[in-house]
């Protein structure tokens, strides 16, 4: 189980056939915390008391809409929410997505169409991001991202060798990297000879990335071993 199919996720709807129907489309994707209630009333002493990452709420409920019900689930709970319904005219749509829903399903449904679109919240809502590739050295700052340094407001392109042998010492950044290493980043395995080339290319990112490029601080020679990025304070 994946860390968002173990999300648990609440399930409000009156009709019990209903209810059923979407924990086992649900249950058959992975996901094994679900919850159910039938009317507001349940589903507001489950939500503080299970404190579910997702509502997929029936607008139609005995005890209160689902609309109110959003409102008052919204005072204690910022989880994502799709309306799951009957309803499907214009002005239920717009009050729905109005209130903070972030998705509108008119029943009936695609079992695959429920299982993606759940899925896909999921995944928008809570899925770690992506660590962006963007360090600063004293002189420079790097963006891997975008293969370039930025240097006294001007940015500077990386060549496709500098970036290759840029972004292997950052991924091992404060310890030595080998010569060898280095070759076989940026030449592969017909990397053998390739040393004296890789020393311009050092002396060129040097160039780009120290304030004294004859007096490094941060992209250091260890001497008959390799290279050494010191990127401070991370």
């Amino acid at each position: 189980m994946t860390e968002l199919q173990n999300k648990k996720i609440l399930i409000v709807d009156d009709e019990p056939q209903l209810l059923r129907l979407v924990s086992d489309i649900l249950y058959r994707r992975g996901y094994y915390n679900l919850f159910t209630a039938g009317d507001a009333a349940a589903a507001l002493a489950l939500a503080r008391e299970q404190k579910p990452a997702l509502f997929l709420l029936d607008v139609n409920l005995p005890d209160a809409d689902g609309f109110a019900l959003l409102e008052e689930l919204r005072e204690f709970s910022r989880a994502p929410a799709i309306f799951l319904t009957a309803r499907g005219e214009g002005p239920d749509r717009v009050r729905g997505l109005g209130l903070g829903a972030e998705d509108y399903i008119v029943k009936p449904f695609l079992a695959e169409e429920l299982a993606l679109r759940v899925e896909g919240l999921l995944r928008r809502v809570y899925a770690p991001k992506p660590e962006r590739r963007f360090f600063a050295l004293s002189a420079a700052a790097v963006d891997l991202d975008s293969a370039a340094v930025i240097r006294e407001g001007r940015e500077v392109s990386l060549t496709a060798k500098e970036y290759i042998l840029l972004k292997k010492l950052w991924e091992n950044k404060n310890r030595v990297v080998t010569n060898d290493a280095l070759c076989l980043a940026a030449w592969g395995e017909d990397y053998y000879g390739f040393e004296n080339t890789l020393m311009v290319h050092i002396r060129r990112l040097r160039k780009k990335i120290e304030a004294d490029p004859s007096r490094p601080e941060h992209l250091l020679t260890v001497k008959g071993l390799g290279y050494r990025l010191v990127v401070r304070d991370e």
